[in-house]
This record gives structure tokens, C-alpha cells and sequence, in this order.
């Protein structure tokens, strides 16, 4: 399984803005799941919605990068954004950030 990742540009500055080796192990962990690993602590189902979490923890910091499945497109993974996780939940104002814009992208194609 070949899995493909699309990174919208709040995605995409998230990434920008993270410590180096915090940046290299969640593209890593993002590379494995491309690969085709099924690994719950990188890669997770939030909820019924159909949003996702890459997950990658460095330095006992936990960073998490918020996307879905574009189901129009074969094996697409699209990154909407990310934020550094400081409670054990994802907050839900998250996972409604990410709903909206997949909501906007699916708008725009």
C-alpha cells in the first residue's frame, strides 16, 4: 500500500515551525504510514468524522498533525494543521478546525 500525503499550506507552516528533530521524526512517522504501517501510536482515527492524527513525541513533547482521506482520490492522505498536544484528549476545537477545512477543500475541487 502506497499512501500519498497532501499538505494544506496551515499544515505545512505547522511543520515549518517545529524544532528540527521534533520536524525529521514526524516526517518519519508520516513516511511509515506512506509505506503502509498501521501503527496507532503514529497514525489515528480521532473520530467518526473521519479525522486523523499523525502523532510523533520528541523530548516528552507531543506533536500532532490533524488530516483526513480525500475519498474523491486514490490513497490520499490530506494534512490540514497541527498544534503541540498539552492534554491528554485532542481538543475538540481541533478536531472542528480540521472538519472545517476539509470542508473548504472539498469546496474548492
Amino acid at each position: 500500500m502506497n499512501i500519498k500525503v497532501e499538505y494544506l499550506e496551515e499544515a505545512q507552516k505547522y511543520i515549518d515551525t517545529m524544532p528540527e528533530k521534533a520536524r525529521r521524526k514526524m516526517l518519519y512517522n508520516i513516511s511509515l504510514v506512506g509505506m503502509g504501517v498501521v501503527d496507532s501510536r503514529i497514525f489515528k482515527k480521532l473520530n467518526e468524522s473521519g479525522i486523523w492524527e499523525f502523532r510523533a513525541e520528541f523530548e516528552s513533547n507531543e506533536y500532532r498533525l490533524l488530516s483526513f482521506w480525500d475519498k474523491t482520490r486514490s490513497s490520499i492522505v490530506v494534512a490540514t494543521h497541527g498544534f503541540d498536544k498539552k492534554t491528554r484528549k485532542t481538543p475538540k476545537q481541533e478536531i472542528e478546525h480540521a472538519e472545517i477545512i476539509r470542508n473548504e477543500y472539498y469546496k474548492t475541487r
